[in-house]
């Protein structure tokens, strides 16, 4: 009876240890501590219930650390997939109207360096043509040239042409396109799209 209190007292510390320096050891370690202690353990009395109980404590205890081997290695897959994903650039998504159109056009303007706050662009757009990226100005001056404003914030042709960004779509009535160039072009002239409270 002595022997067998002798062992389990033997066993118990070590459990102790295993599990709570289970994040400082790792699994290999813990495993080995585990293994240790048996050995230890059943040394008294190989055959009798201490050694059974050292056993079984054993074997639980590697299960536990290749359990967390394994939950770690798949955290840290995880975190290095999030990782590459922010490093290839991916694109965030924006919803398909006007408020999305506002926000991707100032992602691109922030990498540019082109002002413009959320409020003074959604004002602008809607007074120019109501959220519509299609709207046509066929009336004004530009359009009697046949240049006529087209867009979120009827920007002209030429003016596209010219302060259209890099790595927005060609194309004068894209809503982010018409947005980032006519907040390039307001920078320019106005200092930002903030400024401009009628028609530019």
């Amino acid at each position: 009876m002595r022997t067998t209190l002798t062992a389990l007292s033997t066993v118990r510390p070590t459990r102790r240890l295993a599990v709570s320096g289970l994040t400082a050891l790792g699994a290999a370690g813990i495993a080995a501590t585990a293994l240790t202690g048996t050995a230890h353990a059943a040394a008294p009395d190989a055959a009798g219930p201490a050694s059974h109980q050292a056993a079984t404590t054993a074997q639980h205890l590697t299960t536990q650390a290749d359990h967390a081997a394994k939950t770690a290695k798949t955290t840290k897959t995880t975190k290095d997939s999030g990782k590459d994903s922010g490093k290839s650039g991916a694109k965030a998504k924006y919803a398909d109207n006007l408020d999305g159109w506002i926000r991707e056009a100032r992602a691109v303007m922030a990498k540019h360096d082109i002002p413009g706050s959320y409020d003074g662009i959604k004002r602008n757009i809607i007074r120019e043509s109501t959220g519509d990226p299609n709207a046509v100005n066929d009336w004004d001056i530009n359009a009697q040239k046949g240049i006529p404003s087209k867009g979120l914030l009827q920007v002209i042709q030429p003016t596209f042409d010219q302060y259209h960004v890099k790595g927005t779509p060609d194309d004068l009535t894209d809503p982010v396109a018409n947005i980032v160039a006519a907040c390039n072009y307001a920078a320019d002239r106005y200092g930002s799209m903030d400024n401009v409270d009628s028609a530019y």
